[in-house]
């Protein structure tokens, strides 16, 4: 189903402020108002409000007739959506904090099209959320493409110098570290006995009540043993002193389970009785049951590797109460020798724009094997031929050197076999590439630190999926951004044209 996109009616804007002696405020503002460029003339801000849209209207398709003045107000939000999201990620704020910049700078409202002469409405933290989750990943995908389409095609669109270089691809991977406490097995217990509690807080607070000590008490008592635990390793013997301490949490760790169930039922049979909607009741009462159904594994973790000292296999290990999709990635690096999160893949061009990118739920398949399936997305989502593939060691197989060679790419990833690379090293042109696949390093770390967050904070494998679409987004805007613009031509003296 093609929308059809509706004119803005144009609002007057007041002018920005002038601003000077600031060269910081002034390479900001020349940085946003070349992305509001960017957006406008490679047509990506238009599809993304046509594909919002689109999606929108296919969920009211019952509704033959939709009011002008409804599908003007989505397309309002959906632009706002667009440029909230790549000013917050651009800025790396939280939703509370962004909203208050938003409100304090004239800059960042002329840049999301909220300052107006008369008033200026800017959203709230909980508009900000919405709008983080505004579309799906495969939307933003195609948004991406579509601008990297236009620079490397049309570059006098852009006002670029020259087109985007996109023939060649530098991968790596890496881990996007997830918020989480470093999975040690009694901090499951203390987090799970800080959670209940307080959920049992927020009921008691609401006047249904059972007998039963103050919820306090028990996180008090949790933290005293958690203490103790800390300071086992000081002991003569520190595996009965940790054995110890653990027994006792286990005993806590019952006691607070069974309240919170006794709680838990009662606010599920009496929740009239509150001042909560039923939303909010089944709220608290998700709470408790993520922590409930996972407690007695937890558990019995615990008491597997600390009491009975065997291992537990990876497959069954919980790594977080609230974060189920969580993997153990080994990277081998200095200072992170095993990283908690999920693999993600980058594929990099020559000019640092992101081409590819994807981010494992599950344990992620050897790097060898992700070759094939990135260069196989690039050409078909940008339709190019990808020339030259660069990357490290691990991404070296038979198959692929096999597989580059018959589709006749050049084979710039760096080969296991030493006695290969010494000879493959007396090729210019495969130095280059690694010497220009060393520089991936650093924009994976411009990338975690500046566009997504290490640890990243979002909730949830489908919404850190969503936050990497962002990030990727709003750093390729970044980076054409940063390019060398086309020299304007000067206009022709009058003297010259009468001579």
């Amino acid at each position: 189903m093609t929308a059809t996109l509706l004119p803005f009616p144009q609002s007057l804007q007041p002018p920005l402020p002038t601003i000077e002696g600031n060269v910081d405020y002034r390479k900001m503002r020349d940085e946003l108002r070349r992305i509001e460029e960017l957006l406008t003339q490679s047509g990506a801000e238009q599809q993304f409000i046509r594909l919002c849209l689109e999606r929108w209207l296919a969920a009211r398709e019952f509704d033959q007739d939709v009011p002008v003045k409804a599908q003007l107000n989505f397309q309002l939000q959906s632009r706002r959506a667009l440029r909230c999201n790549i000013l917050r990620t651009y800025l790396q704020e939280d939703f509370r904090g962004f909203a208050a910049r938003l409100a304090d700078s004239p800059l960042f409202q002329h840049f999301c099209g909220l300052s107006e002469l008369d008033k200026v409405v800017v959203p709230a933290k909980s508009t900000l959320q919405r709008y983080a989750h505004w579309v799906e990943k495969s939307t933003l995908d195609q948004v991406t493409n579509q601008a990297l389409h236009q620079a490397a095609h049309q570059p006098k669109e852009l006002q670029l110098a020259k087109a985007l270089d996109l023939e060649a691809a530098f991968l790596d991977t890496t881990c996007l570290q997830v918020n989480i406490h470093y999975p040690v097995d009694w901090v499951l217990l203390r987090d799970a006995t800080r959670t209940l509690m307080k959920a049992v807080q927020l009921i008691r607070g609401q006047g249904l009540r059972q007998r039963m000590e103050e919820p306090a008490l028990f996180m008090k008592r949790m933290n005293r043993l958690c203490i103790q635990m800390t300071h086992t390793s000081k002991k003569t013997n520190p595996r009965k002193h940790r054995r110890k301490v653990l027994r006792k949490m286990d005993k806590l760790v019952g006691s607070v389970s069974a309240h919170a169930k006794r709680y838990r039922h009662l606010l599920d049979a009496q929740w009239e009785k509150t001042e909560w909607t039923r939303p909010q009741a089944e709220q608290v009462l998700r709470r408790l049951d993520n922590v409930l159904d996972q407690l007695p594994a937890a558990r019995e973790q615990a008491w597997q590797r600390l009491i009975k000292e065997e291992p537990v296999r990876n497959e069954k290990k919980i790594l977080s109460l609230y974060e189920s999709a969580v993997r153990v990635v080994v990277r081998h690096k200095a200072g992170a020798e095993v990283e908690f999160g999920n693999t993600l893949l980058l594929a990099e061009s020559r000019q640092g724009l992101i081409l590819d990118w994807e981010l494992f739920e599950e344990s992620a398949p050897g790097d060898a094997r992700l070759v094939k399936r990135s260069v196989e997305r690039i050409e078909k989502q940008l339709q190019i031929q990808i020339k030259e593939v660069g990357a490290d060691r691990g991404f070296d197989s038979a198959a692929n050197q096999e597989r580059l060679r018959k589709n006749k790419i050049y084979n710039g990833i760096c080969p296991r076999d030493p006695h290969q690379l010494q000879e493959r090293l007396g090729s210019w042109k495969f130095v280059k590439l690694q010497r220009r696949r060393s520089q991936t390093e650093g924009r994976i770390s411009i990338i975690l630190h500046n566009f997504l967050g290490s640890p990243i904070r979002d909730k949830g494998f489908a919404h850190r999926q969503l936050a990497v679409g962002w990030g990727v987004f709003t750093h390729d805007l970044w980076v054409l951004a940063r390019l060398p613009k086309r020299k304007s031509k000067r206009a022709v003296a009058p003297e010259r044209l009468a001579a």
